[in-house]
């Protein structure tokens, strides 16, 4: 697969068909799969521009996609790439939950709260009845001790999941995947937001929102508190660094 650097990050040239088969292909051939997966959106490409160490985490994964629109249109500017569509995290994890019902693979869900992970559960067994759930841990919104670390790890194993979805938010979520992709037996998919969308406690922005970049600006809403420094300071910190690389390149 071919990837393509933007701002220092590497990220793969893809689409949800292709991903999602490389994936489902690798989890039902091979008995112990390992890699992972992480979505970046302006929060996570600036994270990992800002932070050399989290950089090389972020690059060391098997696949990095272009979870926003903004990152796709510069991936496409600056590299003369032809991304009709952005992998989104959330779309993502769907057109692999699809396929792990169809073909029996085992799944486990990592992050967010007890409550949201419950629902998640409810509504995904409703939408894939053939759904195979072998667990679920809320995070402990810490960082965790070295032996709870090895606890997580022998717990996810233990349970035969072959594919793990991470929704602990950007960066606590690409600096987990990254550590722990060696140590367990199974692909490793960090979704974001995805958890709460697909529970129903967090609304999703509308697709014209979405599909024009300002899926932000609808979350920046729901959740201002939360949200208003790292959308204040990424936004703006991409647009200098976009325009920035803009000039250099005329």
């Amino acid at each position: 697969m071919q990837r393509s650097n933007l701002f220092g990050i590497s990220f793969s040239v893809t689409n949800y068909e292709e991903l999602t088969a490389q994936i489902i292909e690798r989890v039902v051939t091979d008995p112990a799969p390992q890699g992972a997966v992480a979505a970046l959106a302006v929060h996570g490409l600036m994270e990992g521009y800002n932070d050399p160490v989290l950089r090389q985490q972020i690059n060391s994964l098997e696949w990095v996609v272009p979870d926003g629109q903004p990152v796709r249109w510069a991936l496409n500017y600056f590299n003369s790439l032809q991304l009709k569509r952005r992998v989104y995290g959330p779309a993502l994890m769907l057109h692999l939950l699809e396929r792990a019902a169809a073909k029996q693979v085992p799944v486990f869900f990592y992050g967010s709260k007890q409550t949201t992970l419950d629902l998640l559960q409810q509504r995904l067994l409703q939408k894939f009845p053939g759904l195979q759930i072998v667990g679920a841990q809320a995070d402990r919104f810490r960082e965790s001790t070295e032996a709870e670390k090895q606890q997580d790890r022998d717990t996810i194993t233990r349970s035969g999941a072959k594919l793990v979805f991470v929704g602990r938010g950007c960066p606590r979520q690409e600096k987990w995947v990254a550590e722990n992709k060696a140590h367990i037996p199974a692909i490793l998919v960090a979704v974001g937001a995805a958890f709460d969308f697909h529970a129903g406690t967090v609304k999703q922005a509308p697709a014209w929102m979405q599909d024009n970049g300002m899926e932000w600006l609808y979350r920046l809403v729901q959740e201002p508190r939360r949200l208003w420094k790292r959308y204040l300071v990424t936004n703006t910190q991409f647009l200098f660094v976009f325009l920035r690389h803009l000039l250099r390149k005329k």
